[in-house]
Protein backbone atom coordinates (compact mmCIF):
# COMPACT_ATOMS: atom_id res chain seq x y z
CA UNK A 1 0.00 0.00 0.00
CA UNK A 2 1.62 3.49 -0.87
CA UNK A 3 1.81 6.05 1.94
CA UNK A 4 -1.12 8.09 2.34
CA UNK A 5 1.70 11.30 2.57
CA UNK A 6 4.45 13.15 0.70
CA UNK A 7 5.50 15.41 3.95
CA UNK A 8 9.32 13.84 4.89
CA UNK A 9 8.46 15.31 8.27
CA UNK A 10 5.48 13.94 8.84
CA UNK A 11 5.58 10.68 10.97
CA UNK A 12 5.53 7.34 9.58
CA UNK A 13 3.26 4.76 10.82
CA UNK A 14 3.43 0.91 10.12
CA UNK A 15 0.40 -0.44 9.92
CA UNK A 16 0.46 -4.43 10.28
CA UNK A 17 -2.77 -6.04 9.40
CA UNK A 18 -3.50 -9.39 7.35
CA UNK A 19 -7.24 -7.99 6.64
CA UNK A 20 -6.71 -5.58 3.84
CA UNK A 21 -10.66 -3.78 4.53
CA UNK A 22 -9.44 -3.00 8.24
CA UNK A 23 -5.83 -2.10 7.00
CA UNK A 24 -7.90 0.20 4.78
CA UNK A 25 -9.62 2.18 7.06
CA UNK A 26 -7.09 2.14 9.60
CA UNK A 27 -4.95 3.85 6.68
CA UNK A 28 -7.52 6.40 5.56
CA UNK A 29 -8.13 7.48 8.85
CA UNK A 30 -4.93 8.35 9.99
CA UNK A 31 -3.75 9.76 6.29
CA UNK A 32 -6.96 12.00 7.20
CA UNK A 33 -5.10 13.74 9.72
CA UNK A 34 -1.52 14.13 7.62
CA UNK A 35 0.12 10.71 9.14
CA UNK A 36 2.08 8.46 6.98
CA UNK A 37 0.86 5.20 6.63
CA UNK A 38 2.82 1.89 4.96
CA UNK A 39 0.57 -1.27 5.27
CA UNK A 40 2.55 -4.78 5.55
CA UNK A 41 0.69 -7.70 5.90
CA UNK A 42 2.72 -10.17 7.62
CA UNK A 43 5.22 -9.97 10.93
CA UNK A 44 8.15 -10.73 8.99
CA UNK A 45 7.80 -8.10 6.39
CA UNK A 46 7.46 -5.26 9.42
CA UNK A 47 10.40 -6.74 11.11
CA UNK A 48 12.98 -6.16 8.00
CA UNK A 49 11.04 -3.12 7.06
CA UNK A 50 11.48 -1.31 10.12
CA UNK A 51 15.25 -3.15 10.58
CA UNK A 52 15.60 -0.61 7.14
CA UNK A 53 14.50 2.33 8.75
CA UNK A 54 12.40 2.32 11.87
CA UNK A 55 9.09 4.24 11.59
CA UNK A 56 7.64 6.42 14.51
CA UNK A 57 4.76 4.15 15.38
CA UNK A 58 3.82 0.58 14.32
CA UNK A 59 0.25 -0.42 14.58
CA UNK A 60 0.13 -4.08 15.16
CA UNK A 61 -2.54 -6.96 14.99
CA UNK A 62 -1.72 -10.32 16.90
CA UNK A 63 -3.44 -12.65 15.06
CA UNK A 64 -1.12 -12.88 12.16
CA UNK A 65 -0.49 -15.77 8.90
CA UNK A 66 3.16 -16.21 9.61
CA UNK A 67 4.15 -15.37 13.64
CA UNK A 68 1.98 -14.45 16.95
CA UNK A 69 1.70 -10.55 16.88
CA UNK A 70 3.56 -10.54 20.60
CA UNK A 71 6.69 -11.99 19.19
CA UNK A 72 6.64 -9.08 16.64
CA UNK A 73 6.11 -6.80 19.55
CA UNK A 74 9.22 -8.28 21.33
CA UNK A 75 11.56 -8.37 18.35
CA UNK A 76 10.97 -4.42 17.22
CA UNK A 77 12.07 -3.70 20.91
CA UNK A 78 15.25 -5.58 20.62
CA UNK A 79 16.21 -4.47 17.60
CA UNK A 80 14.15 -1.87 16.07
CA UNK A 81 12.97 0.13 19.19
CA UNK A 82 9.91 2.17 18.41
CA UNK A 83 6.40 3.30 19.38
CA UNK A 84 3.67 0.72 19.34
CA UNK A 85 -0.04 0.49 19.65
CA UNK A 86 -1.53 -2.95 19.45
CA UNK A 87 -4.78 -3.08 17.97
CA UNK A 88 -6.65 -6.33 18.38
CA UNK A 89 -9.29 -8.82 18.48
CA UNK A 90 -8.05 -10.49 21.36
CA UNK A 91 -10.10 -8.60 24.41
CA UNK A 92 -8.00 -10.71 26.93
CA UNK A 93 -6.10 -9.04 30.21
CA UNK A 94 -3.19 -11.42 29.83
CA UNK A 95 -2.79 -10.13 26.63
CA UNK A 96 -2.91 -6.38 27.37
CA UNK A 97 -0.35 -6.71 30.47
CA UNK A 98 2.00 -9.13 28.30
CA UNK A 99 1.48 -6.45 25.25
CA UNK A 100 2.52 -3.68 27.86
CA UNK A 101 5.12 -5.94 29.44
CA UNK A 102 6.93 -6.09 26.25
CA UNK A 103 7.39 -2.53 25.31
CA UNK A 104 3.61 -1.93 23.32
CA UNK A 105 2.57 1.54 24.61
CA UNK A 106 -1.24 1.09 24.14
CA UNK A 107 -3.90 -1.72 23.30
CA UNK A 108 -7.12 -1.19 21.82
CA UNK A 109 -9.64 -3.93 20.91
CA UNK A 110 -11.58 -4.23 17.59
CA UNK A 111 -13.81 -3.08 16.55
CA UNK A 112 -12.65 0.74 17.17
CA UNK A 113 -13.93 3.87 16.62
CA UNK A 114 -11.80 5.57 14.04
CA UNK A 115 -11.19 8.65 15.99
CA UNK A 116 -10.20 7.21 18.90
CA UNK A 117 -7.64 5.16 17.24
CA UNK A 118 -6.00 8.75 15.82
CA UNK A 119 -6.70 10.53 19.56
CA UNK A 120 -4.20 7.34 21.06
CA UNK A 121 -1.55 7.62 17.81
CA UNK A 122 -1.31 11.11 18.92
CA UNK A 123 -0.88 10.94 21.85
CA UNK A 124 1.38 8.34 22.07
CA UNK A 125 3.74 10.73 19.77
CA UNK A 126 3.39 13.56 21.79
CA UNK A 127 5.01 11.31 24.40
CA UNK A 128 8.04 10.78 22.32
CA UNK A 129 8.48 13.92 21.19
CA UNK A 130 8.67 15.19 24.74
CA UNK A 131 10.83 12.56 25.82
CA UNK A 132 12.89 13.15 22.75
CA UNK A 133 13.57 17.04 23.18
CA UNK A 134 14.35 17.24 27.06
CA UNK A 135 12.75 20.25 28.59
CA UNK A 136 16.45 22.01 29.72
CA UNK A 137 17.02 25.37 28.40
CA UNK A 138 20.45 24.36 26.68
CA UNK A 139 19.04 21.00 25.00
CA UNK A 140 21.15 19.30 27.44
CA UNK A 141 20.35 15.02 26.58
CA UNK A 142 22.81 13.12 28.93
CA UNK A 143 21.39 12.37 32.26
CA UNK A 144 23.14 11.13 35.89
CA UNK A 145 21.77 9.34 38.80
CA UNK A 146 23.18 7.07 41.38
CA UNK A 147 25.91 6.34 38.84
CA UNK A 148 23.45 5.30 36.14
CA UNK A 149 23.93 7.40 32.71
CA UNK A 150 20.87 8.04 30.50
CA UNK A 151 21.64 9.10 26.83
CA UNK A 152 17.68 10.61 26.10
CA UNK A 153 18.92 10.99 22.30
CA UNK A 154 19.77 7.52 21.85
CA UNK A 155 17.15 5.81 24.44
CA UNK A 156 20.63 4.57 25.87
CA UNK A 157 20.76 3.69 29.72
CA UNK A 158 24.06 2.63 31.22
CA UNK A 159 24.51 0.48 34.71
CA UNK A 160 27.02 1.73 37.36
CA UNK A 161 29.33 -1.65 35.81
CA UNK A 162 29.26 -0.07 32.39
CA UNK A 163 26.56 -2.99 31.39
CA UNK A 164 24.61 -1.31 28.58
CA UNK A 165 20.75 -1.96 29.73
CA UNK A 166 18.24 -2.67 27.04
CA UNK A 167 15.11 -0.40 26.90
CA UNK A 168 12.16 0.04 24.61
CA UNK A 169 11.10 3.32 23.22
CA UNK A 170 8.10 3.56 25.75
CA UNK A 171 10.16 2.85 28.90
CA UNK A 172 13.08 5.23 27.38
CA UNK A 173 10.15 7.71 26.96
CA UNK A 174 8.78 7.13 30.68
CA UNK A 175 12.13 7.32 32.11
CA UNK A 176 13.41 10.57 31.00
CA UNK A 177 10.04 11.97 32.14
CA UNK A 178 11.07 10.66 35.33
CA UNK A 179 14.41 12.43 34.99
CA UNK A 180 13.18 15.77 33.72
CA UNK A 181 11.42 16.21 36.91
CA UNK A 182 13.07 14.66 39.68
CA UNK A 183 12.12 14.57 43.30
CA UNK A 184 8.66 15.75 42.16
CA UNK A 185 5.06 13.23 42.69
CA UNK A 186 3.84 12.55 38.92
CA UNK A 187 0.41 11.81 38.33
CA UNK A 188 -0.25 9.11 35.94
CA UNK A 189 -1.91 11.79 33.79
CA UNK A 190 1.46 13.63 33.40
CA UNK A 191 3.31 10.03 33.26
CA UNK A 192 1.36 8.99 30.25
CA UNK A 193 1.19 12.68 28.61
CA UNK A 194 -2.70 12.18 29.13
CA UNK A 195 -5.92 14.54 30.65
CA UNK A 196 -8.00 11.78 31.54
CA UNK A 197 -7.02 8.33 32.29
CA UNK A 198 -9.37 5.58 32.94
CA UNK A 199 -9.03 5.20 36.72
CA UNK A 200 -8.62 1.41 36.51
CA UNK A 201 -6.15 1.29 33.46
CA UNK A 202 -2.96 0.18 35.04
CA UNK A 203 -0.72 0.25 31.94
CA UNK A 204 1.67 3.32 33.71
CA UNK A 205 2.27 0.79 36.66
CA UNK A 206 3.01 -2.12 34.60
CA UNK A 207 5.60 0.25 32.61
CA UNK A 208 6.76 1.44 36.56
CA UNK A 209 7.25 -2.31 37.17
CA UNK A 210 9.42 -3.11 34.19
CA UNK A 211 11.32 -0.13 34.65
CA UNK A 212 12.12 -0.59 38.52
CA UNK A 213 13.61 -4.21 37.43
CA UNK A 214 16.05 -2.64 34.73
CA UNK A 215 17.26 -0.37 36.92
CA UNK A 216 17.90 -2.63 39.66
CA UNK A 217 15.08 -1.24 41.46
CA UNK A 218 13.69 -3.38 44.36
CA UNK A 219 9.90 -2.96 43.87
CA UNK A 220 9.15 -4.17 47.74
CA UNK A 221 11.41 -1.39 48.81
CA UNK A 222 12.45 1.18 45.50
CA UNK A 223 14.82 3.73 46.30
CA UNK A 224 14.80 5.21 42.86
CA UNK A 225 11.00 5.04 41.68
CA UNK A 226 8.86 5.43 44.99
CA UNK A 227 5.17 4.92 44.70
CA UNK A 228 3.01 7.83 46.39
CA UNK A 229 -0.30 5.94 46.82
CA UNK A 230 -2.86 8.14 45.84
CA UNK A 231 -1.01 10.55 43.82
CA UNK A 232 1.83 8.98 41.31
CA UNK A 233 5.42 7.88 41.34
CA UNK A 234 8.33 9.98 42.13
CA UNK A 235 12.27 10.25 40.95
CA UNK A 236 13.75 9.85 44.49
CA UNK A 237 17.58 10.93 43.22
CA UNK A 238 19.58 13.80 42.05
CA UNK A 239 19.94 14.58 38.53
CA UNK A 240 22.82 16.02 36.62
CA UNK A 241 21.55 16.61 33.10
CA UNK A 242 24.95 17.51 30.43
Amino acid sequence: MPLTATDANTPVIMVLEDDPEIARLICMSLGEYGFRCEHVSTGQQLLARARRSAPDLCIVDLGLPDMDGMQVVRELQDGSPCAVLILTGRNDVTDRVLGLELGADDYIVKPFEPRELVARVRSILRRYQRAAAPETPTERTIARFADWTFDASRHALSAPDGREISLSAAEASLLATLLLRPNKILSREQLLGERDVDPFDRSIDVRISRLRRKLDDDPHNPRLIKTVYGAGYLFSAQVAWS
